[in-house]
């Protein structure tokens, strides 16, 4: 009887902690999933010109910003074949979250387990399509070589009138002009351009703007965006890519021809035969003296110089200000980086906005890897 007792003792006691164990746990907190932050994309990748193919994402209207950019990237590996994309470019329309863009693309391509590219997110006053929020200009590397004798950058052609709703075909009819000379003096054709996007102050009369430029390049990629909602002048800036078909005399070769207006502070094409290139997504600034700007270019040098390239051998730059003042800050600065004796070929014009409400500026260029 006593080992009896004795056994009946120690169950009780293990049962009584087992409940004592049990009601502690249910009352302990659950554990709070942590979920991975999604990755920041690069801010400079190496890419083989000769493989590099260029394409623009299609409108939609469909849902807010959020869906239309998972939209479009999931339209990317079709229009693209698979290629391996490299470098996307994206004009975001009215009120969404510009951050949103990024962690879309870092969370669909780390899906997917594609390499994540360069990003520039730049808000503008419209696109071409009644409630679009969102279109992407993407650059890809093909499996195979497209581009043997290279590519030519050419900057943008820029027409202006003072009246802000002026209609724009009759300065796009100009700016593409300019760009057929520049085309030509690369030794290039107009079937050669590849990509092209065209910079609008209204989107007006976009019908025959369109025309214009099926005409001009039948066989381009073509983007439009309407830069800001208020513009304070007309204005039509169009640039664009081309496969190259002249040998350079060097692997990377400036040209201003004749007809197209001469500045010492970018060059009207930049003709690049160096087998590879770097491409980088937007460096933004913060700030509105002239030390902010110059934190902006150190650190896109920075990223330059780790792959091995530099802004001295720069042979475009895209630089996206917020206000003229911003802009100036950006011309009083930029040679301190930049090759004045080489400047690249160059687009800038004032934007509607940028992912940080403290931003004044962004700036992204391609330069030739050395």
């Amino acid at each position: 009887m006593r080992t009896l007792g004795l056994v009946v003792l120690v169950w009780s006691l293990a049962a009584s902690h087992a409940a004592l164990a049990k009601k502690k746990k249910g009352d302990q907190e659950p554990v709070t999933q942590v979920l991975q932050l999604p990755k920041d994309p690069p801010l400079a990748i190496v890419a083989e010109t000769s493989r590099l193919v260029f394409h623009v994402t299609p409108l939609s209207a469909k849902g807010l910003l959020s869906a239309q950019v998972r939209e479009a990237l999931k339209v990317l590996p079709r229009i693209t074949g698979g290629a391996t994309i490299v470098k996307l470019r994206a004009f975001v329309a009215g009120s969404g979250d510009l951050r949103r863009v990024q962690a879309i693309v870092s969370e669909t391509f780390t899906e997917h387990h594609w390499p994540l590219p360069v990003l520039s997110v730049v808000q503008v006053g419209g696109l071409p399509l009644e409630g679009a929020q969102v279109v992407f200009e993407s650059i890809s590397m093909a499996k195979k070589e497209v581009n043997p004798s290279g590519l030519v950058f050419l900057a943008g052609q820029q027409v202006t009138s003072a009246g802000p709703m002026d209609p724009v075909a009759p300065l796009a009819e100009k700016s593409l002009a300019g760009l057929r000379t520049a085309v030509t003096a690369a030794g290039s054709d107009t079937g050669d351009v590849l990509r092209g996007t065209c910079y609008l102050s209204s989107l007006g009369d976009l019908a025959k703007v369109r025309a214009q430029v099926a005409s001009s390049f039948p066989a381009a990629a073509w983007n439009f965006v309407q830069i800001q909602r208020a513009p304070a002048r007309g204005i039509v800036e169009c640039e664009a890519v081309a496969r190259g078909r002249a040998a350079g005399s060097t692997a990377l070769e400036f040209l201003n021809p004749e007809g197209l207006t001469k500045s010492a502070n970018y060059s009207q094409l930049a003709r690049v035969t160096a087998p590879r290139i770097a491409l980088t997504g937007t460096q933004v600034a913060f700030g509105i003296q002239e030390a902010d700007a110059k934190l902006a270019f150190s650190r896109l040098e920075k990223e330059l110089v780790q792959v091995g390239a530099s802004l001295k051998n720069a042979a475009m730059s895209s630089v996206y200000p917020l206000s003229e003042s911003s802009a100036n800050l950006v011309r009083k600065v930029r040679f301190e980086y930049l090759d004045q004796a080489r400047p690249p070929a160059s687009t800038m014009l004032l934007f509607e906005g940028l992912p940080s409400m403290d931003a004044t500026f962004a700036v992204d260029v391609v330069a030739v890897v050395r």
